[in-house]
């Protein structure tokens, strides 16, 4: 059997896990500007007595995805290179660790229905 099985409907996935150095960054500046191209942030901006809001996306607003934990999260393996590519331009800087991994029936589903999914 190889993997993936549709018959369970299961989907082939990668679970990443990431931590970054505080030390290695220049700043905290460099290092929200990480976050920020990865998860995205809000921006509020007050212009004559009103205030607006923005959404900036990151990274992981684009490519499907459910977040496991503060610094976990699965996409499908076929989007793994571009998570790798971002990555990569931090490597001195943040480590990360790729774990194969199946998801079967409603967190598939889930997963397709990605938009801010979090694993219960």
């Amino acid at each position: 059997m190889g993997f993936g099985n549709k018959k369970n409907k299961e989907s082939p996935c990668v679970l990443i896990s990431f931590d970054t150095s505080s030390k290695k960054f220049d700043s905290n500046y460099e290092r929200n500007k990480f976050f920020r191209g990865l998860y995205g942030w809000k921006q509020t901006i007050k212009k004559k007595g009103k205030e607006y809001e923005y959404e900036r996306s990151g990274l992981l607003d684009e490519v499907p995805n459910i977040k496991v934990d503060k610094s976990v999260f699965i996409i499908p393996i076929k989007k793994l290179r571009r998570i790798i590519k971002y990555f990569d331009k931090w490597d001195d800087k943040v480590n990360f660790k790729t774990y194969r991994i199946l998801l079967d029936g409603k967190k598939s589903k889930d997963l397709k229905d990605w938009k801010k999914m979090e694993i219960e």
